[in-house]
């Protein structure tokens, strides 16, 4: 099954401000979200809310990036709700 992959406007913009070595391989590992939601070394995220998302969140890491996103199983969609480095994706 292969899942559409969507982006909040928010997460559009902290796309568009990775410098573009590491936009390359951010793209690369979203990519792969559409195979497979939950690959090998995800993580649920408990006690983490991100106003407009859900309760179901999840993370992926990218050397010292993190992109924040959840998975809607009955629509078949992984939303990516955040993208940035492990300092500030927290926040």
């Amino acid at each position: 099954m292969i899942y559409t992959i969507e982006f909040t406007s928010k997460a559009q913009k902290e796309l568009g401000k990775l410098p573009k070595q590491i936009l390359a391989k951010v793209l690369d590992k979203i990519a792969e979200l559409s195979n497979d939601p939950r690959p090998t070394g995800h993580k649920k995220l408990t006690n983490f809310h991100i106003p407009n998302a859900s309760d179901k969140l999840y993370r992926i890491r990218i050397g010292d990036y993190r992109v924040i996103y959840e998975i809607e199983d009955e629509v078949v969609t992984v939303t990516i709700v955040k993208v940035a480095h492990r300092k500030k994706v927290y926040e």
